[in-house]
């Protein structure tokens, strides 16, 4: 197994994606969130010549933020700054979509979306529909060396569902799974490693992520207390951002154990007052996976964070990461809380002993 970072996307993510390389990280993943964080294209090209051994992914691409043409352009522009260190992550989109009132995209859109966009970095000529119109498309000059569709760009789909799965698999597509709890996450990889073999793939031979976020404890430290609220805190908080808006946008798979049922009700409380109220959705993903707001720190319990992030002392953090190996994820991805830097050598301590 080797280890990543998933990153809140700043205009200058260059800065951790750096130390993240120099202490050993194999990946840097960036969020796709407009209206939120900065353009994930903008920072991967600034990662992209400050480094020259992490791999650099779009964790995870959203295909309404751009069309496909351009999504494969920027694609193709960073392989050119990075050869061979490019991943496409890409998926049908949570908060990027809710921050815009919307809920994800349709998996046949998605699907298009990939075939497009992979068929012009393969350089393909080929067709697509748009503005109601059905055109041909490729890369013009790709002789000229202003980008490269010569070193290949793997594929990662985060894919919460059974359908999404499926269609990682037809794919033959890496897998994303953001998760927190081992039994879930186990769960989930049986389920991919299933969908691979009936296309006859071996699943030891497509990366399994586990994306996750949490906070490595020191012997006897809550995992309620301060650092732990702010650097796992944003991260539980998400099951509630979700679960709130189920019925508008529907479910994107980040349940909560009957147990905590409560606390989404309190959480409901909350939601209801915010303004305006035909768009409480602009304030319920305000600092979504950055920071955690005020409101939420009645909301953001012990028992919130130790079931939905990875928040444990060392030792318990690196058996939990070593049965995700066992049950068959081979990538663990860990967010780098924004402002918090220094989770950068703290995980990388609790990995050196896996």
């Amino acid at each position: 197994m080797d280890f990543g970072i998933n990153l809140a996307t700043a205009a200058d993510s260059w800065k951790v994606v750096k130390r993240a390389e120099e202490l050993g990280y194999a990946r840097a993943w960036f969020y796709d969130t407009q209206l939120l964080n900065a353009d994930l294209f903008v920072a991967m090209g600034a990662a992209a010549v400050q480094t020259s051994r992490i791999r650099l992914a779009t964790g995870v691409l959203i295909p309404s933020n751009r069309i496909a043409p351009v999504a494969a352009s920027a694609l193709a522009s960073l392989n050119a700054l990075a050869p061979g260190r490019i991943d496409f992550g890409v998926s049908t989109g949570f908060t990027a979509r809710r921050t815009m009132g919307l809920g994800p995209v349709r998996l046949d859109d998605l699907r298009e979306y990939i075939r497009v966009v992979r068929g012009l970095l393969a350089g393909d000529t080929l067709e697509w529909t748009f503005e109601g119109q059905r055109r041909k498309i490729r890369f013009l000059s790709p002789e000229l060396g202003v980008v490269n569709v010569t070193d290949p760009i793997p594929l990662h789909i985060s894919a919460l569902g059974p359908r999404g799965r499926r269609l990682t698999a037809e794919l033959a597509a890496g897998w994303i799974c953001a998760t927190g709890h081992v039994g879930s996450a186990r769960a989930a990889v049986a389920d991919m490693q299933a969908a691979w073999r009936a296309v006859g793939i071996e699943p030891a031979t497509r990366p399994a992520t586990a994306f996750t976020g949490g906070c490595v404890l020191k012997d006897g430290e809550a995992c309620d207390g301060p650092r732990a609220r702010a650097q796992a805190g944003p991260h539980a908080t998400i099951a509630l951002h979700n679960l709130v808006e189920a019925e508008q946008f529907g479910d994107m798979g980040r349940g909560l154990p009957p147990s905590l049922a409560p606390l989404l009700e309190r959480y409901r409380e909350i939601y209801l007052k915010y303004e305006p109220p035909d768009a409480r959705y602009l304030a319920n993903h305000r600092g979504h996976l950055m920071v955690l707001r005020p409101e939420e720190q009645e909301v953001c319990t012990a028992e919130l964070i130790r079931t939905v992030t990875f928040t444990a002392t060392r030792p318990e953090l690196q058996e939990r990461i070593r049965e995700l190996g066992r049950a068959g994820y081979n990538h663990f991805a860990i967010s780098i809380r924004h402002g918090h830097p220094q989770m950068l050598e703290e995980w990388a301590d609790v990995f050196g002993g896996v």
